[in-house]
């Protein structure tokens, strides 16, 4: 058995306890720990973890222990881990017995554990370790206040109408010490439970009607922007186009109704600081082809929660790969935008994204480790990370960035001027920050469900497994974030602002800051997080992760607004 773990980047480790399980023999009141002194300050300590609600993980054959329990609905389900203790009568009571049910399935002469549950209790210890090993009945006594064991420490204050409760400090002497005995009671049953099915009730923790609302509710929101699609381009821009091109006398008519192909000369203008935007776009092909292909790979079933850190490791090796193929799009981009200093664009693609990621978690580290928490990244997997990246996931993408460059830049149908066009003034709903604010809202409509599976998984140590349904939001996601970009960016082509090529990168990653905002929301409404560290490395993270998002979605909406604008100035005649 051990404590719950997950992967090294997580800080989680293996840890052997001392708790004995002998296949098919049953054990009652066994002692694990007799007469564990805990001393005021260790009580305190526990008393705050137990108002936080910490939960105590397992393992046994690599089976995590789950506590069952009824809903409201009569139904049986099961909550991962056990809670290290409870709150009764405005008093703290520590679960020291812990009730462990395992049950296999016997086939072809072999046991397999597939099933592994416990109930905690709090028994005093004259009731228990007075009794014979071998009696079941003290172990099945109900818990009252004879028999249980309060942190006597820990009380509620006298006429407090609040619900926390403090620590009343008294001096250190041996009373305010207690001792307590840790025991355990282990039982066999035997299962119909398959081995490929014994992960079933650890996955069924979710509800599934849930995540189809998710789907419709996306569905909504696409055909929503499909429908305003339709309208611009079957009805406005097919028409734009057909006057475009009629004779030159009826020209001065077409181009007061629309002024989209006044800026032809200028559309295909290089943008400022293209290098960056070139790593950027870079970066963000990385990640969606990391995503894309690890959705696609965990929707196989090839990532499974029972190979704890498989999805972490993929997740690594795979964007380390995609290297290559993030800087040959960022080279050809780079050559597009008429770039020259490609070894220099191609270091800071390489560098950019992994720098920031690198530099913060090892930043955060010094706090982890000043806390002496185990959750700190060991030095020598910090060494292994490193490796990868200049070892492997840099030369990749020199490599590709090389190539890139050297092929032949995107073809664009039109020429652009040698003096750029004076851009009138714009409307304030086509400004950045509102029109990110705008295009942001629509795909992040379309996944916030989701979301919130996915943040429980990352935060409250829950199993996220439906990866099917999040290879559908992801598809809608994707036509989101395509639509909307391609939506703005006419609206402001028929402005006659030219400066497209920043606007649709940012504008269309505007679901980035409902992502942090519903990061702040998750914060203080599900998360009981206290203390310095541990808020700055949840909004840290938090910020990270938004970032990434940031990058992967205005890497999407860009592509998607490139095409848009190639293929309407190319159906246009330009003399």
């Amino acid at each position: 058995m051990a404590i719950a773990y997950k992967e090294v980047l997580r800080g989680d480790r293996i840890v052997l306890t001392p708790y004995q399980f002998r296949v098919n023999r049953t054990d009652q009141c066994k002692i694990l720990c007799k007469g564990q002194n805990l001393n005021v300050d260790q009580q305190k300590l526990l008393y705050k973890r137990i108002q936080q609600d910490y939960h105590v993980h397992l393992l046994t054959d690599n089976l995590p222990v789950a506590t069952p329990y009824t809903s409201r609905s009569k139904k049986r389900q099961y909550e991962n881990g056990y809670m290290l203790g409870m709150i009764i009568s405005d008093k703290v009571y520590l679960h020291n017995h812990l009730e462990f049910t395992v049950r296999y399935h016997y086939y072809e002469n072999v046991f397999r554990i597939v099933g592994f549950e416990v109930h905690p209790k709090s028994l005093a210890n004259g009731e228990l370790l007075d009794a014979p090993n071998t009696s079941p009945e003290p172990c099945a006594k109900e818990m009252t206040d004879e028999n249980v064991v309060p942190l006597k420490n820990c009380r509620r204050p006298e006429n407090s109408k609040s619900d926390q409760f403090e620590f009343y400090e008294i001096p250190k002497d041996p009373k305010g010490d207690i001792k307590v005995d840790f025991t355990y009671s282990l039982y066999w049953e035997k299962s119909d439970v398959k081995w490929a099915s014994r992960w079933d009730i650890y996955l069924s923790m979710s509800n599934a009607q849930i995540h189809w609302f998710s789907i419709l509710n996306s569905i909504v929101v696409i055909f929503f922007l499909a429908g305003v699609l339709a309208a611009i381009i079957v009805r406005t821009l097919k028409r734009d186009i057909a006057n475009y091109n009629k004779l030159d006398e009826e020209m001065e008519e077409a181009l007061e109704e629309s002024g989209w192909k006044l800026v032809h000369g200028d559309v295909f203008r290089p943008p400022r600081y293209h290098m960056f935007l070139s790593a950027l776009l870079g970066t963000g092909v990385q990640l969606f082809g990391l995503t894309s292909l690890l959705i696609g790979i965990a929707m196989l079933g090839m990532l499974s929660p029972a190979n704890r850190g498989t999805l972490m490791t993929a997740g690594i090796l795979v964007y380390v790969f995609m290297g290559l193929i993030a800087g040959f799009h960022a080279g050809r981009m780079y050559k597009t935008l008429k770039g020259l200093k490609w070894k220099r664009a191609a270091l800071m693609t390489s560098c950019l994204y992994p720098l920031l990621i690198c530099g913060c978690g090892f930043l955060m580290n010094f706090f982890i480790w000043g806390k002496k928490s185990s959750g700190a990244i060991p030095f020598t997997t910090m060494l292994a990370i490193l490796a990868l990246w200049f070892g492997i996931s840099v030369p990749l993408v020199f490599l590709g960035f090389f190539f890139g460059y050297r092929k032949h830049p995107y073809d664009h149908p039109v020429r652009t001027n040698q003096i750029p066009r004076q851009v009138p003034e714009q409307p304030w709903y086509l400004s950045p920050i509102p029109a990110a604010l705008i295009a942001g809202i629509l795909p992040f409509g379309a996944m916030f469900i989701e979301l919130f599976f996915i943040f429980s998984a990352l935060w409250q140590n829950q199993f996220y497994y439906l990866f099917g349904f999040l290879f559908i939001v992801y598809v809608i996601l994707v036509i989101a974030c395509s639509q909307i970009s391609i939506v703005l960016v006419y609206f402001q082509l028929c402005a006659e602002d030219y400066h497209w090529w920043w606007k649709s990168f940012v504008v269309s990653g505007g679901s980035a800051l409902y992502l942090m905002g519903y990061s702040v929301f998750y914060f203080f409404n599900r998360l009981d997080i206290m203390g310095f560290t541990p808020t700055l490395l949840y909004f840290v993270y938090s910020f990270l992760m938004a970032l990434s998002f940031w990058m992967l979605t205005g890497t999407i909406g860009f592509y998607a607004a490139y095409i848009f604008i190639r293929k309407i100035y190319g159906a246009i005649k330009i003399d």
